[in-house]
């Protein structure tokens, strides 16, 4: 009976899947749907309230325990819920999951963050809880998720440090270097305030994962949600958790890889937090850079500065031009990073503020002009000279940098307010071509 059921769902993977239909091509090119075959067991649930999701990878030694810790975690929630394991085993996997219980995705093997990917069409809860098959994470304990859900909260962590874990479960590079080392330089990079951001066991509701279009094809997904969960304003909490070592017979997945797996997985992760967060080395940086560097080059502008012993003279003055030029385009950097990683339009509408076009013009129009009457009095000085410079460093030449300053940013901030503008505006387009 399981078989006939799964292979006439297989025979429609598409079909079988719930929601909208635009769902089905979530992070997927449109050819991949046709690689997934969804498998339904006897028992299946009827619209279920919560989903478990697990990626699998020839986990068959603990699949059938793990699909009866789910169940026996839903049962003491109260909570009606489904079982999804995202199998890409060469093994036994699947048919002990489906046996168990558990409906099956069959997906080609293409990566952690994938597999959660390529499992958004076929979600059904409202709930969607995601962790792994190994039985390193009690899923026996998802009442604390279950009781976050329902106070209103919309991404929930895990955090083994705020729980148990055993001895041996963690190696120590990971549990006293690289997990505390990537949690304090997300914290740092979001001003948020985890504990625990590589935790396989997280909670988030099918609305928010759908929104955050996640793109992330392996380790660095967990990265990825958390600080997308940040960006997004999501109602956010944590809730201890228990970690176990692997069973005996086991091996974890990096150790499969080999010993280099957890530093390219740290590398990966770490390369998502830096994307995802440009803007911490760019908007306020380099706003403080410009800032610094036009008002020392205004200052130097009338004549040398001496500070003790030191004289601030015209080199300096070229500097400080220069620092001034590269913070102004880091800021404006920093405002396009922003953008493209704002899921609740409040960016988008302050910097449309700040940068509206009229005024924005404007501003250019006239530091252009200040530019060009800043030269003014080299030009004369060159015309009186029989087109010849002087090579002195006084006003004229001081005057002339200040000018030539102005003139840049004016240039600089007009294309910025055009490119801006467009972002803005293809943006929209899209969103409303994904919207059909």
């Amino acid at each position: 009976m399981e078989s006939l059921r799964a292979n006439q769902v297989s025979a429609n993977a598409d079909w079988a899947a719930p929601g909208p239909a635009h769902l089905t091509a979530a992070g997927l090119a449109p050819s991949s749907a046709h690689d997934l075959r969804l498998l339904l067991p006897d028992a299946d649930v009827a619209d279920p309230e919560i989903s478990i999701v697990i990626p699998a990878l020839n986990e068959e030694l603990t699949i059938s325990e793990f699909v009866a810790w789910c169940q026996e975690g839903l049962a003491k929630a109260q909570a009606r819920g489904e079982i999804l394991i995202v199998d890409s085993s060469t093994d036994s996997t699947a048919e002990k999951a489906l046996a168990a219980g558990a409906r099956v995705l069959v997906t080609p093997k293409r990566g952690l963050g994938r597999a959660y990917i390529d499992a958004i069409p076929f979600i059904r809860g409202k709930y969607v809880l995601l962790g792994d098959a190994d039985l390193t994470y009690d899923f026996r304990e998802t009442a604390p998720f279950v009781e976050k859900f329902l106070q209103g909260y919309e991404f929930i962590m895990g955090s083994r440090f705020k729980g148990h874990i055993e001895d041996g479960a963690m190696p120590g590079l990971h549990r006293y270097f690289g997990t505390p080392l990537t949690n304090w330089i997300l914290n740092l990079l979001y001003s948020a305030d985890f504990s625990d951001i590589h935790c396989g066991m997280r909670g988030i509701t099918r609305e928010a994962l759908i929104a955050m279009d996640l793109q992330s094809q392996s380790w660095e997904y967990a990265s990825e949600m958390v600080l997308k969960s940040v960006q997004m304003g999501l109602g956010r909490a944590e809730v201890p958790v228990r970690f176990w070592k692997d069973r005996e017979g086991r091996l974890s997945h990096h150790k499969r890889a080999g010993w280099l797996s957890p530093w390219a997985a740290g590398w990966i992760n770490l390369r998502s937090m830096l994307i995802h967060g440009a803007e911490f080395f760019a908007l306020r940086p380099g706003l403080w850079l410009w800032a610094l560097g036009f008002f020392m080059t205004l200052v130097l502008s009338m004549g040398p500065l001496t500070i003790g012993k030191y004289t601030l003279s015209l080199n300096w003055m070229l500097l400080c031009m220069t620092l001034s030029i590269a913070g102004l385009q880091a800021f404006y950097l920093g405002c396009l990073s922003q953008l493209f990683h704002d899921y609740t339009g409040r960016a988008r509408e302050r910097w449309l503020q700040v940068f509206s076009y009229n005024r924005s013009v404007g501003v250019s129009a006239s530091m252009a002009l200040a530019g060009l009457g800043c030269l003014v009095p080299l030009l004369k000085e060159y015309f009186s000279s029989g087109l010849k410079l002087l090579g002195l460093a006084d006003l004229p030449e001081r005057l002339a940098i200040l000018g030539m300053l102005f003139l840049i940013m004016a240039f600089a901030n007009f294309v910025f307010t055009l490119v801006f503008h467009g972002a803005v505006f293809s943006m929209k387009t899209l969103k409303k071509r994904a919207a059909r």
